[in-house]
């Protein structure tokens, strides 16, 4: 065989091999439905809750004391979290049949991104600066009526896309929303 024959054959294999999508569908749920549930707390009581109880962590230099994380800790863990999520939705490859639940995922993510990064840091702070326990409730509400009609919406959006996916691809779930 010929030196452009094999270049050609090569280069023809690449082609294909790019052009084929290798990302399963359990993947693609993954990615775009089940991380989701990472963020779901902010809809309900979840997210105040763990502020009012916060997490845990390793006393620094410590092998086996614990103390309280700040609540500034727990939402830029959060954050960390979103932002993860954030990157690998943007590595997925959209299809027609994926476009709109990447998108719908993609969107709520960026929209409580925002929140936590403003809003969420803000209430954090009153708790870690021992605030009246009154304004804490009000500053949490007031986030909550602000944001979580258009939550709601997107999360509902998502969660029929993927139950939608879920059943044509065979992918087993047992749903807690929605």
């Amino acid at each position: 065989m010929s030196v452009k024959k094999v270049f050609m054959l090569a280069l023809l294999t690449c082609q294909i091999l790019t052009s084929c999508n290798l990302t399963s569908p359990e993947r693609y749920f993954d990615v775009t439905v089940l991380n989701s549930n990472s963020i779901t707390g902010i809809s309900g009581d979840g997210l105040m809750n763990e502020l009012e109880s916060p997490s845990v962590k390793l006393k620094e230099g410590s092998k086996s004391d614990v103390v309280p994380m700040t609540r500034k800790e727990t939402i830029d863990l959060k954050i960390l979290v979103i932002e993860d999520n954030l990157k690998k939705l943007s590595e997925l490859s959209e299809t027609a049949e994926t476009k709109e639940m990447i998108q719908t995922s993609t969107s709520l993510h960026e929209y409580v991104l925002a929140i936590y990064k403003n809003e969420y840091r803000e209430l954090a702070k009153m708790y870690d600066e021992g605030a009246p326990q009154e304004q804490i409730q009000a500053k949490g509400q007031a986030i909550h009526d602000k944001y979580n009609a258009r939550f709601e919406e997107l999360f509902s959006k998502l969660t029929m896309l993927g139950k939608s996916y879920a059943e044509k691809h065979n992918i087993s779930v047992k749903w807690r929303f929605g």
